[in-house]
């Protein structure tokens, strides 16, 4: 599967089509509780590796990872909200201007490999679009796509994956041209029902029969499968801003690493926070102060957790926060601490990083233990040392 650099370029075609199916949310014990038939025989005859994400264990850091290849220490990418030094404000990380790794899109351009990214949240399109032909985000579809498929559900549903799917099914019998197709689909049914429940069976087994009919609309082509993160209950959320000040150690700002703009998911709540000082004379009290809090498992400093967790130490905080596994952390109205109701499910700490790889039908691929994390799934595709020719865009100064 992995190109031949000896070989020119304009020598016979030795790629083969290729399906990367990021499944977002499909933490391992979804695959362990649901049947998925197609699934699990392209597992026994393939590959199947018991993988781990990447921290924080949130979209667009593990989304990113898997489409570049690459941790975020060189992406660039560490989370879903940093504090951009230039505005010095709170932003959302959904910009490719972010980004400083080639994504999987240029590196196979750069074989004449032609590709297209489709996710059900248009957020992905903005940031890990360079290199794809054909872009679609079923959130906000073109009329044309829609006048193929009809109209898109709402991103809110689990059935705006179904829609999604069928639009990868579409370029695969529609576009054979079409070497790399990456697919990601939303985790608002795993934010709403946990493995065992009805609703996530039916979601999960909806999606299977879609992987079936890719399968025929493209039996030649490799299908690689993972996900970026698993789900968990949260009983407890801490809002580290207002916490911190009233014990007399305010801080410049907290940050929930999870925070984008769906935030029905999760209410912008996660296990991971950047904690940024007003003075570097404040690291040791404010430490102290965050592991008094019920629920914080780890505070490290903004070198210790570049190093331990393979971030880009510029995007970070001062301070990392990880929170146990019933913990996450958030803005909130009134309140330093808030309990959670029981339905409550997010991700982004140290208890939502496993996940399953599964690759079918591909050639030359590794052996599973290859596979430690998901950023391995499509890193031995079109690699990076034979991508010489991609710019890759430097950091900005701290």
């Amino acid at each position: 599967m992995a190109p031949d650099a000896s070989r020119s370029l304009s020598s016979e075609p030795t790629h083969q089509r290729t399906v990367i199916l990021m499944c977002d949310g499909f933490g391992s014990d979804y695959y362990a509780e649901s049947p998925m038939p197609t699934l699990k025989r392209w597992a026994a005859g393939g590959v199947l590796a018991e993988a781990k994400a990447i921290m924080p264990s949130v979209t667009n850091a593990n989304n990113t990872s898997i489409c570049c290849g690459t941790w975020p220490a060189t992406h660039g990418i560490i989370g879903n909200s940093f504090l951009d030094e230039k505005t010095g404000a709170e932003e959302y990380m959904e910009s490719a201007d972010l980004l400083l790794a080639p994504t999987l899109f240029e590196r196979a351009a750069r074989h004449g490999v032609r590709s297209a990214l489709l996710t059900s949240k248009k957020k992905t399109t903005a940031l890990l679009g360079r290199g794809a032909e054909v872009l679609l985000a079923a959130e906000a579809p073109s009329p044309e796509w829609e006048a193929r498929l009809g109209k898109a559900p709402p991103i809110y549903s689990r059935e705006i994956n179904y829609w999604l799917m069928r639009a990868a099914i579409e370029l695969l019998r529609t576009r054979p041209e079409l070497g790399v197709l990456y697919v990601h689909t939303t985790d608002y049914p795993m934010h709403m029902w946990p493995p065992a429940a009805e609703e996530s069976k039916e979601h999960l087994a909806t999606l299977d029969g879609l992987l079936a009919e890719a399968e025929a609309a493209a039996p030649d082509a490799a299908f690689l499968l993972s996900a970026d993160h698993g789900m968990n209950y949260k009983s407890r959320c801490w809002d580290l801003d207002k916490a911190l000040a009233a014990r007399g150690v305010p801080v410049r700002m907290a940050i929930s690493a999870e925070r984008d703009k769906y935030l029905r998911h999760h209410n912008g709540m996660g296990g991971t926070a950047w904690v940024h000082l007003k003075s570097p004379d404040d690291a040791a009290r404010v430490t102290a102060a965050l592991r008094a809090l019920y629920g914080v498992e780890k505070v490290m400093t903004r070198a210790e957790a570049a190093e331990a967790l393979h971030l880009l130490p510029e995007r970070i905080g001062d301070l990392v926060v990880l929170g146990d596994k019933d913990t996450v952390f958030g803005h909130l109205e009134a309140v330093e601490m808030e309990r959670m109701p029981p339905e409550f499910r997010t991700h982004g700490s140290l208890y939502e990083l496993d996940v399953p790889v599964v690759v079918h039908n591909a050639r030359g691929v590794p052996e599973s233990g290859y596979f430690r994390h998901n950023l391995d799934l499509a890193r031995w595709l079109y690699p990076l040392d034979a991508a010489a020719g991609v710019k890759v865009q430097s950091a900005a100064p701290a």
